[in-house]
């Protein structure tokens, strides 16, 4: 939406939400609760949010029952306008059920709050303040886990002490357990100095945004039973929101959570699918060769009016980069390739058809007559004119270069330039999904994405592409470490047969004779030397 705050990457700090209780909130806010059983706890946390300083004819409340058994029901304290609702047939868990609430939600935000929180008076205009500045932010408040047991805390007990601000002093607060994600916002300056994966932070239990920003994302992927937040914080982010904590939104988590309990099988459970949808964790992909849901790099060749051969010597030269975790989409008239009676060599399309027949069948590419305007969820987008092919190491440097200094576009120059407008560029994701939903009419979108992120020029000759003309013929790839390991064999097969020689010829060598006894004659000479020596010495 243009009009709003410009932030410069996660910089939040240009933004100065009023002081809590000094100001007048006017934008609806919907609490979203996915829940599966535990009442008790429910009871709480909707006791906890009928004491909220937010004005209660700006806050509905839903809570969403994911199959509870047996159902749950509406306490005796709760907001005004809460109500149940089930979660949606076809799915279940905690992502599924809140996707489920926010599509029947009425708010211009949406907060997600577990079913298991006690939250402080000010726990919801701390978080909605910020929304009331910029629809583009995604807001984190903040918890401590405490132990907990049923009947240790009764819902008027609750209400009670959130209505006189009394929230700290219902738990042992050095008992409690700090968030690890504090530890994140310590580390980055409250998030204004974080980079590319921050995104990590969005744990869900208590966090807030937009509708547009929620849909703009993709909404949750309802496919997902753990790990569903993480995901979901990757697709804001690459949807162009900016993270922002906000510690005053303070609440108690009543129990350690499952991911605390039972970190390392969580863990476990989770790898598979984030390593599928969340490129940015590098570390979760290290198996070479892999083909993934979501690919790191989306690189757009145009085969429109193009040759054959320029096209296949770009996407060739980028299928056999070192970076193989990528996705080509080659742009060409593939609908208009019909199957009736034609001239084969004077077809006009004979071209694209050439094209089409080489890569139709190849997993990597994609046969596409458009792209978006953003490569969401991918986190990358180069754009590579078919003639030019990539050097084997160029997209990795490239990519490097990017998140060295935090680049939103990465402009390459290449000979045959007629315009400011690079034929070959890097795109971060992230920058541009900002930079589309803040530009004005008729606002130049690179020059914004400079404004936001920052851009940088470079040769494109340099150590990136090469003319297709200049490429030599392909080979078939050497086995570089194979061919080693041979030779080391080889080398020990030798060392072994010359240590054996070695035995063998020390095994064939004549045993020496013992010396022969001095004869009579011999050994009176040497008696008669030794005499004369003795006589002759000075006395």
């Amino acid at each position: 939406m243009a009009g709003q705050p410009r932030i410069r990457r996660n910089d939040h700090g240009v933004l100065q939400p009023p002081a809590l209780g000094q100001w007048k909130p006017e934008l609806p806010v919907s609490v979203v609760i996915p829940a599966h059983a535990g009442q008790d706890k429910l009871d709480i946390t909707l006791a906890s949010l009928a004491a909220q300083s937010y004005p209660a004819h700006l806050l509905e409340v839903i809570v969403v029952d994911d199959a509870s058994d047996p159902p749950l029901r509406l306490p005796e304290i709760a907001p005004i306008d809460t109500r149940i609702v089930p979660s949606a047939a076809g799915g279940w868990g905690s992502g599924h059920a809140f996707h489920s609430g926010v599509l029947q939600a009425d708010g211009e935000i949406i907060l997600r709050l577990d079913a298991d929180m006690l939250v402080y008076r000010e726990h919801v205009e701390a978080q909605a303040r910020w929304h009331h500045l910029a629809d583009y932010l995604l807001v984190l408040g903040g918890k401590r886990f405490t132990e907990y047991a049923t009947g240790d805390l009764s819902p008027q007990r609750a209400f009670d002490a959130v209505v006189a601000d009394a929230g700290d002093d219902l738990f042992d607060y050095e008992s409690s357990r700090r968030d690890w994600v504090e530890d994140i916002f310590d580390k980055y300056d409250e998030l204004r100095t974080a980079t590319h994966r921050m995104f990590t932070v969005a744990v869900g239990a208590t966090l807030s945004l937009s509708p547009r920003l929620y849909h703009a994302a993709g909404g949750m992927d309802t496919d997902l039973i753990l790990g569903g937040d993480t995901e979901f914080g990757y697709r804001a982010a690459q949807a162009g929101a900016v993270f922002v904590p906000e510690r005053q939104a303070k609440s108690w988590h009543l129990g350690m959570s499952a991911m605390i309990r039972q970190r390392d099988d969580g863990a476990r459970f989770r790898e598979p699918s984030i390593a599928n949808r969340v490129p940015l964790l590098r570390d979760r992909r290290k198996d070479p060769g892999r083909q993934w849901l979501v690919p790191y790099i989306d690189v757009v060749v145009d085969g429109r009016d193009r040759s054959y051969e320029d096209a296949r010597a770009t996407v060739d030269g980028v299928l056999a980069s070192s970076l193989h975790d990528l996705r080509v989409s080659l742009i060409g008239p593939w609908s208009s390739l019909t199957e009736e009676r034609r001239g084969l060599l004077d077809d006009p399309l004979l071209d694209a058809r050439l094209m089409c027949e080489r890569y139709r069948h190849e997993g990597r590419v994609q046969l596409v007559e458009s792209v978006p305007e953003t490569a969401a969820p991918t986190p990358f987008r180069f754009i590579c004119p078919a003639g030019w092919v990539p050097t084997p190491g160029g997209l990795h440097k490239l990519v490097k270069l990017a998140d060295e200094h935090y680049y939103g576009l990465i402009s390459l120059a290449l000979p045959g330039q007629v315009d400011d407008r690079a034929l070959a560029r890097l795109e971060r994701t992230a920058s541009f999904a900002r930079a589309v939903a803040l530009r004005a009419p008729d606002e130049d979108l690179d020059g914004l994405v400079d404004e936001l992120f920052g851009s940088h020029w470079l040769d494109g000759t340099e150590w990136t592409l090469v003319p297709a003309a200049d490429v030599p013929p392909p080979t078939w790839p050497n086995d570089w470490k194979g061919e080693a390991q041979r030779w080391r064999a080889e080398a020990e097969k030798w060392k072994r047969e010359a240590a054996t020689l070695k035995k063998r010829a020390r095994g064939a060598q004549p045993k020496q004779q013992p010396a022969a006894a001095p004869s009579p004659a011999l050994r009176g000479a040497r008696r008669v030397r030794r005499l004369a020596r003795l006589v002759g010495r000075p006395k």
